[in-house]
């Protein structure tokens, strides 16, 4: 079966907390940072390797052979805090729930050092410039540092669209026609044409 991104729940949460004291203890800030990037590195294998994720996944897999297998794999290539983690999410059954766990491990990091993932699509590329400003104004909206993740959506006509965590806020333009055209659908044209009268005259 393959890895399944699936959101946080109480058990993730817990295996979170205590990665995240393990990684604390382990060395700071520093420590806390690079296994969620590990984690991030491990997932993103997984969606893209169909075999690597079905190994991650399955509950056929021995959990002895599995932990073999992730010794030899990651072995000094992720810190060790990271890699004694893999071993007892494995030892315990779970590497089916890594994704969950990830995701409760990123949001335990993010509101510990008052951060915040932003994914900003727009229809062109966004510029240096226009990249540090639209941080800092997002940064002073959300009162967090604000970490930003810039896509091309060839679809947009022009504005911005904006996810954080599960709501997406949308600013573009195709969505402000889209809106446009329910209105009046909604309402109907003569209404319409006669509030764009009366604004006309005012």
């Amino acid at each position: 079966m393959p890895l399944i991104d699936s959101p946080p729940d109480a058990l993730a949460r817990i295996y979170a907390r205590s990665l995240l004291e393990l990684a604390e203890a382990a060395g700071g800030r520093a420590q806390v940072e690079s296994v969620q990037s590990e984690l991030e590195d491990i997932l993103e294998m997984g969606r893209s390797d169909a075999r690597f994720g079905e190994f991650l996944s399955s509950r056929v897999i021995n959990a002895a052979e599995r932990a073999a297998s992730i010794e030899r794999i990651f072995r000094g290539r992720i810190t060790d805090v990271t890699l004694r983690f893999l071993l007892v999410v494995n030892r315990k059954g779970r590497t089916p729930h890594l994704p969950a766990i990830s995701a409760a491990y990123d949001a335990m990091v993010q509101e510990k050092f008052g951060r915040i993932e932003v994914d900003v699509f727009t229809a062109e590329p966004l510029q240096g410039d226009e990249l540090r400003a639209m941080r800092e104004r997002l940064g002073a909206a959300l009162k967090r540092e604000v970490v930003m993740y810039p896509y091309t959506d060839a679809s947009m006509i022009g504005g911005v669209k904006f996810r954080i965590g599960d709501s997406l806020i949308d600013a573009s333009i195709a969505t402000r026609l889209r809106q446009l055209r329910d209105q009046i659908e909604r309402e109907g044209t003569a209404r319409l044409r006669g509030r764009l009268g009366d604004a006309i005259n005012d």
